[in-house]
């Protein structure tokens, strides 16, 4: 199992290219959104939200904030199977921590005698509000949380067999009006274009990995 990790991360790359006749299948479709819902998050918090696109239509409406500057960008949103826009919460509300608190109930985490429902509540609250009152990050905080879901899955969809291209090239505030996520009170941090690649334009998947060597970026102590 190790060695297949190593395999996918081997093997990832960030397609330049889709070929728009591949499509992912409803099987794998499903495995894409347990991997969006399972990823770790400071405190548990999941301070995400994701918008799958699937159809032309929704293609196009994510395409819109790939106009002008952005415009590299929108044959991979086009072409590609689906594009999954990563979006991180303004803030965490005293109604979203209890929801995320009351699913954790729902789910068992608070069964054993040690775990304390209370506890977990004013510590996840005690960190978010360390962010917002005393370090004044709190929307960097939450953002990170989302770059650590975007890591995962980056990995996940390759484990998988699917190439995906992560941009930060495009219009965010276009599309969070686009899509409605500011009247959410979210914002778009990521798009990620999933599929296939096209193997005679995608020239990125035929380069060699460059990584730099082990002395120069790990020191064990």
């Amino acid at each position: 199992m190790q060695q297949d990790i190593i395999q996918s991360a081997k093997s990832r790359h960030t397609a330049k290219a889709y070929d728009p006749s591949k499509k992912i299948s409803d099987a794998d479709l499903v495995k894409i959104k347990e991997l969006l819902r399972l990823s770790a998050s400071s405190t548990n918090a999941q301070p995400w939200f994701f918008v799958i696109a699937g159809t032309d239509e929704g293609k196009s409406r994510v395409a819109k904030a790939t106009e002008g500057l952005f415009a590299f960008n929108k044959a991979a949103v086009l072409n590609a199977s689906h594009v999954v826009v990563f979006a991180a919460r303004d803030e965490l509300s005293e109604a979203f921590l209890q929801t995320v608190l009351d699913q954790e109930a729902q789910d068992g985490r608070y069964d054993a005698p040690e775990a304390s429902k209370e506890k977990m509540h004013e510590g996840r609250k005690m960190f978010y509000n360390l962010h917002k009152e005393q370090l004044g990050d709190a929307e960097h905080w939450l953002d990170k949380q989302v770059y650590l879901n975007l890591g995962s899955f980056l990995l996940g969809v390759s484990a998988l067999g699917i190439d995906a291209t992560p941009m930060e090239g495009f219009d965010t505030k276009l599309l969070d009006k686009e899509l409605g996520l500011d009247a959410k009170g979210m914002h778009s941090l990521v798009i990620v274009p999933i599929g296939y690649h096209d193997e005679s334009k995608d020239y990125n998947a035929k380069l060699p990995k460059s990584r730099l060597p082990y002395s120069e970026i790990i020191e064990e102590i």
